[in-house]
């Protein structure tokens, strides 16, 4: 990873902690990831793959109409079926395939128990995931974040934008050399990793958009290296970053452990 300009001449963990600390104060805390149970969690991340988060869950809605929100439902339904109603997440045959696949593995290799995967070390349940047709990194480290509770950053795009404006991270850097930064940076911590990354999709949404930045508002604009006063923005406040997390758990939308054994 080529390493980016170091902001204010202080640690990146420090500057990642008052990120954090100013999005959870300035947007509150995410309730992510938006499912009921394990297995939305798992077919969110699936069928979010290119598409909005919106699509996903038009897809996510029309697949409980159909009662298709079941491990049973799932494992009985014919693939054109599926397809059909997971067309608005698009690439509908694509996902509706990695759906199957992702169903037979998990019967195979873990006799459906979720548990027993993420009960493994949270490298090999990784190396497992990934070798599934269809599940890449940022799927796969969504899965074990949100559904398995494991320490996996989701660096996905609205993470590395904002990081790279900030000059913590190079533009070239892709998802790895992302993840690996903020791996390095801060405690790994499962509940810290989700919070984080959902207020940064959040910023992504709202203000460090692709084309336009929308930078006025943004209560990370007075941190952009050039821009404000370093001392004031790095100010330290009472809490630490894992003392957020803890405050907030109450707050956090349960994901209940459900039908795979």
């Amino acid at each position: 990873m080529q390493r980016a300009a170091q902001p204010f001449g202080v640690e990146p963990g420090e500057v990642l902690e008052t990120y954090y600390e100013e999005l959870l104060r300035q947007f509150g805390p995410q309730g992510w990831w938006p499912a009921r149970t394990r297995l939305e969690v798992i077919l969110g991340a699936i069928l979010t793959q290119n598409t909005t988060w919106q699509n996903a869950a038009r897809a996510l809605s029309k697949l409980r109409d159909a009662g298709l929100l079941s491990w049973s439902g799932l494992r009985q339904a014919q693939l054109p079926r599926l397809e059909m109603c997971i067309r608005p997440a698009g690439y509908f045959r694509q996902k509706a395939r990695t759906i199957h696949t992702f169903l037979a593995w998990l019967d195979a290799v873990h006799h459906g128990s979720l548990d027993a995967l993420f009960r493994q070390p949270p490298d090999v349940a990784r190396a497992q995931l990934l070798a599934v047709r269809g599940l890449g990194p940022e799927t796969a480290d969504a899965v074990l974040l949100y559904a398995g509770k494991l320490p996996f950053f989701v660096a996905d795009a609205y993470t590395r934008r904002v990081l790279a404006r900030h000059r913590l991270i190079s533009l070239a850097d892709g998802y790895s050399a992302a993840q690996q930064f903020l791996h390095r940076h801060l405690p790994p911590n499962q509940r810290l990793f989700n919070e984080f990354h959902a207020l940064l999709v959040e910023t992504g949404k709202r203000h460090c958009k692709r084309q336009a930045p929308a930078c006025q508002g943004c209560p990370l604009q007075p941190y952009l290296p050039g821009d404000g006063n370093p001392r004031r923005a790095l100010q330290r406040t009472t809490r630490t970053t894992v003392n957020h997390v803890q405050v907030h758990e109450r707050k956090e939308v349960r994901v209940k452990a459900d039908g795979a054994r």
